[in-house]
């Protein structure tokens, strides 16, 4: 009862103009940025958090949510006409999505993709607003010990399930976990790494490195790649007709429920969502043989799949700190920009910005079935715009949007070097998201580390007191060890080598 009531509390802040115009354009860009192939919602809100700087907390966590649904959506458009997908969830689209618009159908095809996407959001929006507040009551009762252990189950999680191998995880989070611990210590007032430069003595600013490792890398990637797509075999004349409604209801009813899962596992993310319900509708199809050929259930799959886990993924994000993607990484640094810490107590000492956040997930849903209905001709011609002018564009951006916040031409330097770090991780196949999370839950984990041994005397086994901790302890042991168990499998199954005698 005390949810539906802060929920109620909350919904009158979404009346305001500008929160109302921010989802707007928010979900327009979204579907913008999802739509260009090598943009995501992950850079989208990257760029967007400088420009936010100055804005109402909920304007612009409504800016947020309406890229993120809509970029989801948007990586459809190119997946379906030109068989690109626009975003890593966009990648079982392209199976019966494109094989659609080859038979005519790519109105359909589109049709198809928004009506899903428009239900998996919003069923992850209600998900959201449902499962986060009773989980945040139960993160009320952790002690310092289980903090630690959790905060460290994160980053564990995060770098072993994220990297193509889990030293290049482990990796990344060491590197996150230097630049989290620069500045002055909060507990002793020592200076940490700072160098002896004064800009240094506050920390690096959480949006100087986001827009570093997520804005500048797919940049220099644009600035590098090919000058334009090549758009003109696209037809979207035709009308949408024999939209098939009632077949499909079964389909958007499996696919929410496997996005809602997936958003709620760390580190799985929508192109696992979606990869899943496409091939668990394809088990339960009668015509098998059909599908990747333009099947209607195996584009409503995916993209119901890749949109219900949207908002499931800042479950675990918003209540425990612990985000699920990368994108929901960048939500929680967006969050400390505008003086929001996650964890359970958001809940309380910020519940009508919160509740007006989930909220906002929940209308921006709507507006994307809205905007993108409206505007499939002018999405399309996005598509058109020459690669090589967004770099430039977008790098122009974020010098803007950080010399901004401080005034600073040193952060403006940080960022730039932050992003040739992130373009050589990401060449290097490196994951970024593991180094973002450990700069957020670096200081968590630190901080509850001393004052668990500040509550117990320096005794290192109350770290290990209660069911929680030892419970935590033990997954993040499965985590770090479940990676090497399939190698020692085969070093145990390797014949021995023959013998020169032999």
């Amino acid at each position: 009862m005390e949810v539906f009531l802060s929920i109620a509390h909350a919904a009158p802040g979404l009346l305001d103009f500008h929160v109302i115009l921010a989802m707007i354009v928010g979900t327009a860009v979204g579907i913008a940025v999802g739509a260009l192939p090598g943009l995501s919602a992950t850079m989208g809100i990257a760029v967007l958090i400088p420009l936010t700087f100055t804005m109402e907390p909920l304007v612009a966590l409504g800016m947020i949510a309406g890229i993120y649904n809509g970029a989801m959506y948007g990586g459809s458009i190119p997946a379906i006409l030109l068989r690109i997908p626009g975003t890593p969830a966009g990648i079982a689209t392209v199976f019966d999505g494109h094989e659609m618009a080859k038979k005519g159908k790519a109105r359909l095809a589109l049709d198809i993709s928004l009506v899903s996407s428009s239900i998996g959001s919003a069923v992850s929006a209600v998900a959201l607003l449902l499962i986060a507040p009773p989980l945040a009551v139960i993160a009320l009762k952790f002690s310092p010990a289980n903090y630690f252990w959790l905060a460290i189950f994160g980053m564990t999680t995060i770098a072993i399930m994220m990297a193509g191998n889990p030293e290049k995880g482990i990796l990344s989070v060491c590197f996150g976990l230097c630049i989290g611990i620069v500045g002055i210590d909060t507990i002793s007032g020592n200076e940490r790494f700072t160098f002896g430069t004064v800009e240094l003595l506050s920390g690096i600013h959480i949006v100087v490195l986001l827009t570093g490792l997520y804005a500048i890398p797919p940049a220099i990637d644009l600035f590098l790649g090919k000058n334009a797509i090549d758009t003109g075999g696209v037809d979207l004349g035709e009308r949408s007709s024999g939209f098939p409604w009632p077949s499909l209801i079964p389909t958007w009813i499996r696919a929410s429920g496997i996005g809602l899962v997936v958003g709620l596992i760390p580190a799985l993310g929508g192109n696992i969502a979606a990869l899943l319900a496409w091939q668990e509708e394809r088990r339960h199809s009668k015509n098998k043989e059909n599908w990747g050929k333009g099947e209607p259930a195996g584009l409503a799959a995916p993209e119901c799949a890749n949109n219900a886990d949207t908002a499931a993924t800042l479950i675990p994000a918003l209540t425990l700190g612990i985000p699920g993607n990368a994108v929901a990484a960048v939500i929680l640094g967006a969050l400390l920009v505008h003086g929001l810490r996650p964890g359970p107590d958001l809940f309380r000492a910020d519940a009508d910005i919160t509740y007006g956040f989930m909220l906002t997930m929940l209308v921006t849903s709507g507006l994307m079935f809205v905007i993108g209905k409206l505007g499939a001709r002018a999405y399309v011609n996005v598509l058109r715009v020459p690669r090589q002018l967004l770099g430039p564009i977008i790098i122009v951006l974020t010098v803007v949007g950080i010399y901004a916040i401080h005034n600073s031409i040193f952060e403006v330097i940080l960022m730039l070097v932050f992003g040739l770090i992130g373009f050589a991780m990401e060449k290097m196949s490196i994951p970024t998201a593991p180094a973002v999370l450990a700069v957020i839950l670096g200081p968590i984990a630190e901080e509850n580390f001393r004052r668990a041994l500040l509550i117990s005397g320096d005794n290192y086994w109350y770290l290990f007191k209660g069911p929680i901790s030892i419970t935590l302890v033990l997954l993040v042991v499965v985590a770090l060890v479940s990676p090497w168990l399939p190698r020692l499998k085969l070093l145990r199954r390797k014949p021995k080598a023959a013998s020169f005698e032999e």
